[in-house]
């Protein structure tokens, strides 16, 4: 029987789940134009955000012509209107999903830093520890886990067949990562960037709000706050102002089921299964899901979160809970609140804890010289006798 040593037997097992869940798969999709509806959707807006300066047709006669995400979505669609679909090489350099599966993995390399050397070759986790396989030494520890985790189902099925969430997952775990490492004008820059893809990402601006205020300070979050809010504002503003009807129509009301066609996301979850039940159950999935963002909103001001963990844990609690309470909603939704929950507990992302807001440790005064007791003056003195 042949038995190979644990290092080639860790790296092998990986190498064949990366081949056989993510590369067969999605170069066959590719190469024979097959994939979910989402992928013609991208291509198309970046197609028409190229000619027309707006990502959103004005009047969209089927499920197929709607564009349900902020204009930011559009920009993983220009490179298939630049190099068009003749051609393998063409067609393959012009497939969004591939350009989703980029900025995931970006994200992720820029949310990594290395421990310190001699402490096992891995990737720090706590404050400059490193942590890794047993028996893993250099750059092939960190090399496994990220195709480890490409190769998971929560990240492999989206990547292969739509590949539309990669990006703003990416992008939230990174915003998650800076502001763990108080970096207030970065994490806000990559949310809003993230908030710009979908209105999905929005909460993702409280949490991280929430973890510098706890831990760098309130400077620190309201000028994450700021740069997120303006950010958005000067990405998405553009394309909106060209056609606010169709957005609020396409991106809004359609995802929320109270748009001109019924949507396609009808997996049967407790929202879903109440807004089936007329006007009045669609309210009270609209009511509940209210309920579920205040309590969530109210546990970030009771108990903020100090560290990553626990940031990302909260994130992905409160767009669990927005999925499964939405009117209109899908399975494969829960895979972003798995992968943001995931995702900070490998060996990839430093997870710094912080009690409370960094403050300059205080200059150490120098002692003063203590003056010799003087006797009391009611002391009586022993004059000794010669």
């Amino acid at each position: 029987m042949l038995t190979l040593p644990p290092r080639w037997a860790r790296a092998g097992s990986v190498t064949v789940a990366l081949a056989g869940a993510v590369l067969a798969p999605l170069l066959l999709l590719v190469a024979t134009g097959q994939g979910q509806s989402e992928v013609a959707v991208i291509e198309r807006s970046g197609e028409l955000l190229l000619r027309h300066g707006t990502p959103y047709l004005a009047e969209p006669h089927t499920v197929a012509e709607y564009t349900p995400y902020l204009p930011g979505m559009a920009l993983f669609g220009l490179p298939r209107a630049l190099f068009g679909a003749d051609g393998w090489p063409t067609r393959l350099l012009g497939d969004a999903r591939l350009w989703c599966a980029a900025v995931f993995l970006g994200c992720l390399a820029a949310a990594v830093r290395p421990g310190r050397p001699g402490t096992g070759g891995g990737v720090g986790v706590g404050v400059g520890v490193g942590v890794g396989f047993p028996g893993g030494g250099g750059l092939n520890v960190p090399v496994l886990v990220v195709a480890a985790l490409v190769a998971s189902p929560p990240v492999a099925l989206p990547l292969c067949v739509s590949g539309v969430d990669l990006p703003l997952t990416g992008l939230c775990l990174l915003a998650l990562a800076l502001a763990g490492r108080a970096r207030p004008f970065a994490a806000g820059s990559a949310l809003a960037l993230a908030c710009a893809l979908k209105w999905t990402a929005w909460p993702a601006v409280a949490v991280v709000v929430a973890l510098l205020a706890a831990t760098a300070g309130r400077r620190s979050a309201l000028r994450a706050f700021a740069t997120a809010t303006v950010g958005t504002a000067a990405l998405v503003l553009p394309g909106a102002l060209r056609a606010p009807g169709p957005l609020v129509e396409q991106v809004f009301a359609f995802p929320t089921g109270r748009g001109g066609l019924p949507t396609p996301a009808s997996s049967p979850l407790p929202g879903r299964l109440l807004a089936d039940l007329g006007p009045g159950g669609w309210y009270t999935a609209l009511a509940l899901l209210l309920l579920a963002g205040l309590a969530v909103a109210a546990s970030l001001v009771r108990t903020p979160p100090r560290d990553t963990v626990a940031a990302a844990d909260r994130l992905a609690l409160g767009l669990a809970l927005a999925f499964l309470l939405a009117p209109a909603t899908r399975f494969g939704y829960l895979a972003l609140p798995a992968v943001l929950a995931l995702v900070p507990r490998l060996p990839l992302i430093p997870l710094p804890r912080i009690t409370g807001p960094h403050r300059p440790p205080r200059p150490r005064s120098t002692p003063r010289a203590v003056p010799s007791a003087a006797p009391h003056p009611r002391t009586p003195q022993v004059v000794p006798v010669p």
